[in-house]
């Protein structure tokens, strides 16, 4: 798709339209050294959401609080469905590990640029001297501590030496005519390729409640991020409730609810009386914000 040229047209259109979307249609959102994603197209607003739950080819209600509120019971409940009915397409580009992750979410249509056909350009992701870490203790697919300054800055190098003398070969390579399907496997996990994803909201809101969350990795949660920004925009009400029953809401399981009514109860509870295992014990310690004295 030619972007540009389809900047500069204007079309009419009967369907519902979101002006804080249309205002940035096509426009880049830079992330990381060399990513961006931007919205190329969409579909519905939290007004299809309202008329899917009602089963209505009406404007919905005059208030936009009985709106909400639909709206809230619906997230709340998971009813899941009318979510469904919005579509949102991005065009991201991203390190090929980042898409890796994100191509784990099938619930979406998806078009991957080809090594195949095409020569891929000599951009590779870096990562910034703050996030080289050490490998976690507790988490096995997680970073820990920041490495020292020196340390982290002479990794950093040696993956961008890396980086170039691999392209160098596969530049070469191409030069003396071997197929670009051959040529691209010597190209490492932190090259640049793009993507069209569309989705529709439901399965991008789960998405995004897990690749934002803090416990998953920082190339894939900016990300995450931006979309989040971009969805306030699309649909700021399911935002709201998304916000307030899912992203920033959490899960307690029947045991810990146990735990939660005995110390409304003003009871004291050690865990090993709980039937909740160490972690899940740390985790709902967490939640409620109070000192664990019998993890």
């Amino acid at each position: 798709m030619d972007i540009n040229n389809t900047e500069e047209k204007t079309y009419q259109t009967k369907r519902v339209t979101v002006k804080e979307i249309d205002d940035i249609l096509y426009k880049e959102h830079k992330i990381l050294d060399h990513g961006f994603i931007r919205v190329i197209d969409y579909m519905g607003s939290d007004s299809a959401v309202v008329q899917a739950a009602r089963v209505s080819y009406g404007e919905g209600t005059k208030h936009i609080s009985q709106d909400a509120a639909l709206i809230n019971y619906l997230m709340r409940h998971s009813h899941t469905t009318p979510f469904e009915m919005c579509e949102i397409k991005f065009h991201v580009k991203l390190p090929i590990f980042v898409a890796r992750q994100w191509v784990r979410h099938r619930t979406a249509n998806i078009n991957e640029y080809s090594a195949r056909y095409s020569i891929l350009s000599r951009e590779f992701y870096i990562p910034e001297v703050s996030q080289v870490a050490e490998q976690s203790k507790n988490n096995a697919q997680g970073r820990g501590k920041e490495l020292d300054y020196e340390t982290a800055k002479n990794i950093t190098e040696v993956l961008s030496k890396n980086s170039d003398l691999v392209y160098s070969s596969y530049d070469k390579f191409l030069e003396d005519g071997l197929a670009r399907e051959i040529a691209r496997i010597n190209l490492t996990l932190n090259y640049y390729t793009e993507l069209y994803w569309k989705i529709d909201l439901h399965n991008l809101l789960r998405f995004l409640k897990l690749r934002s969350d803090h416990h998953a990795q920082y190339e894939i949660r900016v990300y995450a991020e931006e979309m989040i920004k971009i969805i306030k925009k699309w649909v700021p009400l399911t935002y709201n409730a998304f916000a307030e029953y899912c992203l920033e809401s959490a899960s307690i399981s029947k045991s810990g609810l146990d735990v939660v009514r005995k110390l409304i109860k003003g009871e004291e509870i050690k865990r090993e009386e709980s039937g909740i295992g160490k972690r899940e014990w740390n985790e709902l310690t967490s939640i409620l914000q109070i000192d664990d004295k019998n993890g």
